[in-house]
């Protein structure tokens, strides 16, 4: 059984009422290859989660954005993984960049969140990825390495992760990994899942691209031989996610 193809979109911090039901609508209407080729999850705000839960057609899933460490409590501003569960929301997106940048969450704590998400019963979306100083280093690969040894000396499962690797250099600037740059990376990463977790682990985790992915540079992106998917930006807000999901024919 190959690994089956997962697209998922990220609004970040977007979007009204309005707007959000407008991209709902879009995306039902889309049509897109079927849930035994792709996996489709999409990321809407805390504010907008049930309304989108409700109204999602149902071959789409839907993800929270983040989730708090451990169960909840006095927690001023935090959304626990129970709280999720509770709304019946599979998947939570665990360590992205911009949570990493702006309000220093470590690789450890990133670690720890990933753990107690699983622990509850959530599917997690974790992200790793280094800036444009640690590529231009050269230390591309250590970064990533380091980042995913956190997640891997808390869990023991990989059934429901997903890994994405988000070059923070691209991500909403325009920039793309070329497909060679995202294809090495994505090598060394399933090289060391296979090294340091297990080769089963290697070949089953799905590891997916997020950086400035658009309707015009996903079937290329998607035709590397260790891609297995994306997490995309700020494209998923557009009709043209509809395409980046069509990508996953390639694969076929």
């Amino acid at each position: 059984m190959g690994r089956k193809f997962f697209v998922g979109g990220n609004w970040k911090c977007n979007g009204t009422t309005e707007e959000v039901k407008k991209i709902v609508s879009t995306l039902n209407s889309g049509e897109v290859p079927s849930e035994d080729v792709v996996e489709v999850v999409v990321s809407p705000p805390f504010v907008f989660l049930s309304l989108v839960k409700a109204s999602l057609r149902p071959d789409f899933h839907v993800a929270a954005q983040n989730c708090w460490v451990k169960k909840g409590g006095a927690f001023t501003g935090e959304v626990s993984a129970e709280m999720l569960l509770n709304l019946d929301i599979p998947w939570v997106i665990l360590g992205h960049s911009e949570r990493r940048a702006l309000l220093g969450e470590s690789s450890e704590f990133v670690g720890d969140k990933v753990a107690y998400a699983l622990a509850q019963g959530l599917k997690v979306i974790a992200c790793i990825g280094e800036t444009l100083e640690q590529r231009e280093a050269g230390s591309t690969v250590d970064v990533v390495s380091s980042q995913t040894k956190a997640i891997a000396e808390r869990i023991s499962d990989w059934s429901n992760v997903v890994l994405a690797y988000e070059p923070v250099w691209a991500i909403g600037t325009g920039k793309v990994a070329t497909p060679a740059q995202a294809q090495e990376v994505h090598f060394e990463l399933r090289k060391w899942l296979k090294e340091n977790v297990s080769p089963q682990v290697a070949e089953s985790t799905r590891i997916i691209y997020g950086g400035s992915v658009n309707a015009a540079n996903s079937k290329v992106l998607a035709a590397q031989a260790d891609l297995d998917g994306f997490l995309v930006g700020g494209a998923s807000l557009k009709p043209e996610f509809i395409d980046i999901i069509k990508s996953a024919e390639v694969k076929k």
